[in-house]
């Protein structure tokens, strides 16, 4: 297993990963000494990342290698379908994978998302709009949110 290290705006994100695929971003809650070299198998998702928070890549091509359950898997999937710039609510996602009484549950799934911000997690929200449940912290859920769904431009004239 490799590791890639970048600063971001939201903390120090982490990289995991082989040739196989990428099957673990997460961020660090505090400041460690980062080694300058990057992996050959990380190259891709480390530039890639770098250029979503530059805010230049709204959608992730590379490798992805999560491990979970098929369920897990199955919430990961439809978390992918979240278009950027929007947001679904816990409900609407349970519904949409078949089973409105498993919003437990795929909340759980949610919540074990490996592929931090790839597998975007951060666009599920609570039913009434509020900013619940992220394994990163609220601010970090919010200033993603932020970062995907920038100010309006209002006409001049």
């Amino acid at each position: 297993m490799q590791e890639a290290f970048i600063k971001s705006p939201v903390g120090i994100t982490i990289i995991k990963g082989d040739e196989e695929g990428i099957s673990e971003i997460s961020v660090l809650n505090e400041d460690i000494p980062m080694p300058d070299a990057i992996p050959d198998e990380l190259k891709t998702a480390v530039q890639q990342l770098q250029e979503y928070f530059d805010g230049n890549r709204t959608v992730f091509d590379f490798k992805m290698n999560p491990k979970g359950t098929d369920f897990q898997k199955k919430v990961w999937k439809a978390l992918l379908e979240i278009p950027f710039g929007t947001t679904t609510s816990y409900q609407a996602l349970s519904i949409k994978l078949g089973d409105v009484k498993a919003i437990r549950a795929v909340a759980s799934a949610n919540g074990k998302n490996p592929l931090w911000i790839v597998v975007p997690c951060h666009r599920v929200i609570g039913s009434d709009g509020s900013l619940t449940g992220y394994a990163g912290g609220l601010w970090r859920k919010k200033w993603l949110l932020e970062h995907e769904t920038p100010p309006i431009q209002q006409s001049l004239f």
